[in-house]
């Protein structure tokens, strides 16, 4: 293969939204964050494709979806860097970084069993303390859940 000879390893879609630069052992976590299994919409995805920027990486496009902020923000808890392209007719129309924001509502559970989110009707609050190996601290217990250990609602 030629040295700028570029190969499409997935597809082109006609509207809606890629994600791109999604680490390639989140990929699945991403599709669980954004509730993609419960979607009609045609998805595509790809894993372990190669990046000069992470090594592997993987990315999921999706005809006709469009996200909202708050889905923004749900895909930056496992991929943090990732990029989303907005397709109209195959053509790129808008680029978006995703970013961590300062803080989380109802998007991952705390790690602490004691905690009053766990136990009780309250909506989980965290401030973010790390954004690039995303960690939350808990608003009510003030334990720490990193990227390993979060479990998405």
């Amino acid at each position: 293969m030629l040295k700028n000879q570029k190969t499409l390893k997935v597809s082109a879609i006609k509207s809606g939204t890629v994600i791109d630069h999604i680490p390639a052992k989140n990929l699945f976590k991403v599709i669980a964050i954004l509730g993609l299994n419960n979607i009609d919409n045609p998805i595509t995805f790809g894993a372990n494709l190669e990046s000069g920027k992470l090594g592997f990486k993987a990315i999921i496009k999706i005809s006709d979806k469009f996200f909202v902020d708050e889905e923004i923000n749900r895909i930056a808890m496992a991929a943090p860097e990732a990029k989303l392209n907005i397709i109209r007719d195959y053509k790129v129309v808008e680029k978006k970084i995703v970013e961590v924001p300062e803080n989380i509502e109802g998007i991952v559970k705390c790690v602490n069993p004691k905690c009053v989110t766990n136990n009780e009707e309250v909506k989980q609050k965290f401030t973010v303390v790390a954004k690039k190996d995303v960690s939350l601290k808990c608003r009510y217990c003030e334990k720490i859940t990193d990227q390993e250990h979060m479990v998405y609602i």
